[in-house]
């Protein structure tokens, strides 16, 4: 896989990154999944520290620790945990993103974290500390970049008006357009860039029965999922077309929890690239756009 350079990060990134939350939370499985990708050119890992109760983070560092300088590694930090391990309340505090960071690096056995993320985040966020604490983090040399995770347009004009995260991930496929109205073109003409979530939307535009999703019926749905399909080409490799062709984005966050799952997603992200912008614009106008209806 050809590896990207995004404007923000001093390192590059694959096209494709694992998603970590798919994986079973079983050693020696996860292991196989993650070689796998690791073999084809996905060497960008996303998880949280939410996953699993902190387990996530526990098998990726495990299976990493002797190649970690092979590895982008990207977590993420915001969701305090309860002390019984029953719920979580959301904290975007200064003075808990430097105590959890610390928790993170010793669950994936390292001393650095590539990207740290903020995993949600509201308007009303105390914005200045929880950024400085990312600055402080970043000039201790324990992250190397940090980004938001936020669908919300009001909270992403906000952080990009005080600062310049490196990345902000987002849900984004044929069946939410709804950052290509404001948050797309504003994220375009900077330096960050967008990590894509949910680009193969749940499987409902492959192989998934067609069910609602956003503001589109089920009848709706089958009809987007015939519509590529009728096209003639890969469903997957028209997602990861759909989806990286955007200028403002840098990677798509594409989850698998198998060895095959892992070869579907190679095998489609070697066919795109003949998927042409055309077809891709062709289809796009043939799909109802959907817009934030919140937090605009």
């Amino acid at each position: 896989m050809e590896k990207r350079k995004l404007p923000a990060l001093d390192f590059e990134i694959s096209p494709i990154a694992l998603g970590c939350m798919s994986l079973k939370g079983n050693l020696k499985a996860d292991q196989k999944v993650i070689d796998a990708a690791i073999s084809v050119g996905i060497d960008f890992l996303d998880t949280a520290d939410l996953y699993q109760k902190g387990m996530n983070e526990e098998i990726i560092g495990e299976v990493i620790r002797d190649r970690r300088k092979d590895i982008v590694l990207a977590t993420k930090v915001g969701n305090e945990l309860h002390a019984d391990g029953n719920g979580w309340d959301w904290n975007p505090r200064k003075d808990y993103i430097l105590r959890a960071v610390e928790q993170s690096l010793k669950r994936l056995q390292t001393d650095y974290i590539d990207l740290y993320q903020l995993h949600g985040g509201t308007i009303e966020d105390p914005w200045d500390e929880t950024l400085e604490a990312f600055e402080i983090l970043k000039s201790q040399g324990k992250i190397r970049a940090f980004g938001i995770s936020s669908i919300r347009p009001n909270v992403i004009r906000k952080v990009l008006g005080m600062s310049s995260p490196a990345t902000i991930m987002m849900q984004y496929s044929p069946l939410d357009r709804r950052p290509e109205e404001s948050v797309f073109p504003l994220i375009a003409e900077s330096d960050t860039r967008v990590l894509v979530r949910g680009a193969f939307a749940k499987g409902l535009l492959i192989d998934k029965s067609a069910q609602s999703f956003l503001d589109y019926s089920a009848a709706e749905v089958k009809d987007i999922r015939e519509l590529i399909a009728d096209s003639g080409v890969l469903p997957e490799a028209f997602l990861i077309r759909f989806g990286l062709i955007q200028p403002a984005v840098g990677s798509l966050v594409i989850g698998a929890s198998s060895v095959q799952q892992v070869e579907k997603i190679n095998f489609a992200y070697q066919q795109h690239s003949m998927i042409s912008d055309e077809l891709i614009a062709e289809i796009s106008a043939k799909i109802p756009l959907n817009l934030y209806e919140q937090h605009r």
